[in-house]
């Protein structure tokens, strides 16, 4: 598994980092009660996004090169793995296998 950095020039994008943590253990899978999440999924193609909530999701399948807007570098990411996708990002998803995947949005409120 290879690790990236982001190199930005902007301070605006320096926070918005996408956080890929690879096989959690069953017991965190558990904890964050994933399986009560909804589910989403798409297939292989590109995908303009903007999170305008962070976002914490965990992959069943699929495989994922995630652009951040204005840049070369890419985020991988697939199967297995559990992502947080920072508020504010806009990105591209190259998804080159189809993603299944459940998802949390954090809830900017605290009411």
């Amino acid at each position: 598994m290879s690790t990236s950095s982001s190199i930005s020039n902007s301070s605006e994008n320096n926070n918005l980092r996408i956080i890929v943590e690879s096989n959690p253990s069953e017991s965190k899978l558990s904890e964050l009660n994933i399986k009560g999440w909804p589910k989403w999924g798409c297939s292989p193609g590109k995908y303009q996004l903007k999170f305008d909530a962070e976002e914490t999701c965990y992959l069943v399948k699929g495989k994922v090169k995630a652009y951040t807007k204005g840049s070369s570098e890419y985020v991988e990411f697939g199967a297995g793995d559990l992502v947080i996708l920072p508020k504010g990002l806009s990105c591209t998803w190259d998804v080159s296998l189809a993603v299944d995947k459940y998802y949390k949005f954090e809830s900017s409120s605290t009411s």
